[in-house]
């Protein structure tokens, strides 16, 4: 990405590993300007990956695996960093973003907000039925699951498969509910799918594939999982990992093209000129795979 050589005032949207990324990536460059990171989280960047992970099988409650500190940033980026602060409408025209209350101007623009996970129409306001992407999410699964014995996991893709196996390790029933034949097929194809699906087999997860959820049912908390062959699954927690949507409202209006993700070509420029975009919210044509992807 390279942004226009007037650029004095860089904001990136999103406190995403992308978006520290593009911070990082802007200074180790030379460029000297002002340089804003905007998060909606109260914390700095930190790694997703181990949300799933370890993060739920610690014994101890874990910190947050933040990358720098929100402190080394400001002192040794000098980045204007606005944490807990979520972007709601950009404007192309003065070259500003507004965000918590402030119009902050900028030469070029970041965007980096991402994706959250979707949330299918039967998953009820009951306790004990989680989504998980931010370290909140995973805070309150922990707690979930330490008061569980039995998990039901909606989604067999890699979220829904390490969430799993964190709950197999912490000694828990666990099935996981997927709506495909085989798990992992749209990512790794059949043959690694089934791979997969012996794994967790054989660490004692069950499977139920070819069927999807029909309905939650519950007093107060989830107490069963209603599948759509008929068949009833008794849960304490249920996590629902059954896709993501781009994070993307907030450019309505903006000129910003964006279909399944924010549109880019191939130096991740999107429809508006001084505008770009990274990480899972930019949809661009890759050329191997011959389509448009996130």
């Amino acid at each position: 990405m390279t942004a226009p050589a007037r650029t004095r005032r860089l904001v990136v949207v999103g406190a995403s590993l992308a978006g520290l990324r593009v911070v990082e990536g802007a200074r180790d460059a030379g460029f000297d300007g002002e340089l804003t990171l905007i998060g909606d989280e109260p914390v700095a960047p930190y790694d997703r990956t181990v949300l799933s992970t370890r993060f739920l099988e610690d014994r101890e409650e874990p910190q947050t695996p933040v990358y720098r500190p929100a402190d080394d940033l400001r002192r040794d980026l000098d980045v204007d960093l606005r944490l807990g602060v979520a972007a709601h409408t950009l404007d192309p025209r003065s070259r500003t973003v507004h965000a918590g209350g402030h119009t902050i101007p900028y030469d070029a623009l970041v965007i980096a907000t991402g994706v959250r996970p979707r949330t299918p129409g039967w998953a009820a306001n009951l306790a004990g039925v989680h989504l998980l992407r931010t370290v909140a999410d995973a805070r309150a699964l922990r707690k979930s699951l330490a008061r569980s014995r039995r998990v039901v996991v909606v989604g067999g893709g890699f979220i829904g498969s390490e969430v799993a196996s964190s709950a197999r390790t912490l000694g828990l029933h666990v099935t996981i509910v997927e709506a495909r034949d085989v798990p992992f097929a749209a990512a790794l194809g059949e043959t690694a799918g089934r791979l997969c699906a012996a794994l967790h087999r054989a660490h004692g997860t069950e499977l139920r594939c070819g069927v999807t959820v029909t309905a939650l049912d519950g007093t107060g908390r989830v107490e069963k999982v209603l599948l759509s062959d008929g068949s009833v699954l008794k849960a304490d927690t249920v996590v629902v990992g059954v896709g993501s949507h781009p994070n993307t409202e907030w450019l309505k209006g903006s000129g910003v093209a964006c279909t399944d993700g924010v549109e880019c070509d191939a130096a991740l420029r999107t429809t508006v000129p001084g505008v770009y975009a990274v990480g899972d919210v930019a949809r661009w044509f890759n050329p191997w795979l011959g389509r448009k992807v996130r």
